[in-house]
């Protein structure tokens, strides 16, 4: 556990690879995630540009890229590995697709039990959110006790998601290892901006 979180990026859901490219690459560029995330949604063809994109840019920066759910999109694009969203139900079948060195994520909402399962299991982060109150999310907003409880506890690194502020990342850096921003700032007109406001 460091004292502050590091940056986990994720791209806009349904995301065009032509549009995104040059905006990813200047996010990365300015604001250097540890880690790169797919969102699901959309065409397979789509998905499959998107992650050659994402994987060509986050690449050489030497970011890791997971994509979500799909496992065999990531063994077929190069990817690094996958985020579950399913908590730790698909961890086995990812671990056995993906091998020992992939990278197997997994959202476990606001259950510390699912949390501690998933890490029994194997997976090498647990996600946990939202943490901040939004309707883009059916699950509970999760008390932020159990980050400061997992990082005294726990080894697994632990991430946040889920309608991030800038006040929230005060109070989550210090007790997670990662914040994950996505929606936060591609719903804005310039996420260059809006990125700059919430991480600088």
């Amino acid at each position: 556990m460091t004292d502050a979180s590091q940056l986990y990026l994720m791209t806009p859901a349904g995301a065009q690879a032509h549009a995104l490219g040059p905006m990813l690459a200047e996010v990365m560029d300015r604001f250097a995630p540890s880690c790169l995330r797919i969102r699901g949604g959309g065409e397979e063809d789509e998905l499959g540009r998107l992650a050659d994109m994402a994987r060509e840019i986050a690449h050489a920066r030497d970011v890791a890229v997971v994509i979500d759910d799909h496992v065999k999109l990531a063994l077929r694009h190069g990817l690094d590995g996958v985020h579950l969203n399913d908590g730790s139900r698909s961890i086995r079948y990812a671990r056995k697709e993906l091998g020992d060195d992939a990278i197997v994520g997994a959202f476990c909402g606001a259950s510390r039990h699912e949390g501690m399962t998933a890490a029994e299991l194997g997976a090498d982060y647990v996600s946990f959110g939202p943490v901040g109150d939004s309707a883009l999310y059916k699950n509970e907003v999760v008390d932020l006790e159990l980050f400061q409880w997992w990082s005294e506890m726990i080894e697994v690194p632990v991430v946040a998601e889920g309608a991030i502020t800038r006040d929230l990342i005060a109070q989550l850096s210090p007790i997670s290892d990662f914040i994950a921003l996505g929606p936060e700032l591609w719903a804005q007109d310039d996420p260059i901006t809006a990125l700059s406001q919430l991480w600088g």
